[in-house]
């Protein structure tokens, strides 16, 4: 079967829908659950195949694209884009598991697809080093910058216990659809980054969070805005100093992806393919207290699939 064929499969099987949310007052936008579908599991864990086709067999499994992108919506998909290196050394998104992305939500209908990430090295050059743009662009999507705070909008974290305020990408707040796409790697300050913490690439300036609690800061933001879908890239993970590694020496190949609506339940088993615990990543339980969903896998449905 042609991958176009699968993918028109795939999306074919997303039967329920329900009505997009409407963004008006970026203040008063927090941790709203995305379109009213009933999905047949909590999570998909998948594993042994290539990135894209991964993709195909997970999102498939969920009932298609379309349970999360109705036609003519506009989607907004974040990778981790932060560094100027190419994808085997994993301190970015891998770009084969990006551009499949973009290629379901065009095949759902999805009227634009932009992606974009607030970099730490120069942008143009992570963008394009990463694979990630070549990719998004051959797949029908569109780059964005992230660049410059004129993107970028004031917002109120209602829920936050020490975060109170934070400068959003536009994108993030006016797009009908927001994708989080993280990939699973150490960070010498928040232990892991995962879908909480990648969130950190869709606000300004980050420099109160590193200030003041970095793991109660993440954990608060991650009550302003649910991702519609959590895809966690375990492909080639960095298994040491992250979160820009020095080589490839840093890396493991897992070939793994975890998919859910829930950061906290994703992120909480994505530590495990590290060997450590939910407990051992601080943001993490703290944000199931703030009420972002659960770290208890046991009480979860989960799809296992093996290539």
């Amino acid at each position: 079967m042609k991958r176009r064929d699968f993918i028109r499969k795939a999306v074919s099987l997303g039967a329920l829908s329900g009505a997009a949310m409407t963004l008006g007052n970026y203040r008063s936008l927090f941790a709203h659950e995305a379109n009213n579908y009933v999905l047949p599991y909590d999570m998909v864990a998948i594993k042994g195949g290539e990135p894209g086709e991964m993709f195909d067999k997970a999102i498939a499994s969920l009932g298609g694209m379309k349970q999360f992108v109705q036609r003519n919506q506009t989607v907004v998909i974040k990778p981790n884009i932060g560094w100027d290196t190419p994808p085997e050394r994993a301190a970015n998104t891998n770009p084969l598991l990006v551009g499949r992305i973009v290629e379901h939500c065009k095949m759902a209908g999805a009227k634009a697809v932009y992606v974009f990430d607030n970099t730490c090295n120069e942008w143009t050059r992570c963008y394009k080093n990463s694979g990630i743009e070549d990719a998004v662009k051959k797949a029908g999507g569109i780059m964005v910058p992230g660049n410059s705070e004129g993107y970028y909008h004031p917002v109120t974290v209602t829920k936050g216990k020490i975060l109170k305020n934070a400068k959003v990408h536009e994108k993030i707040l006016e797009s009908d659809v927001f994708i989080n796409v993280p990939i699973l790697k150490t960070h010498d300050g928040a232990k892991l980054t995962i879908s909480m913490k990648n969130l950190m690439g869709i606000v300004w300036d980050r420099s109160f969070w590193h200030a003041n609690n970095l793991q109660q800061c993440i954990a608060d933001f991650a009550t302003f805005k649910k991702p519609a879908l959590n895809i966690v890239d375990a492909y080639r993970v960095m298994k040491r100093n992250g979160p820009r590694g020095v080589s490839v020496a840093d890396v493991v190949s897992l070939k793994y992806q975890i998919i859910s609506t829930d950061m906290v339940a994703a992120d909480a088993a994505a530590t495990k393919l590290l060997s450590l615990e939910p407990s051992q990543v601080k943001h993490i339980g703290l944000a199931e207290a703030l009420g972002v969903g659960t770290l208890n896998l046991d009480k979860l449905t989960i799809n296992r699939i093996t290539m």
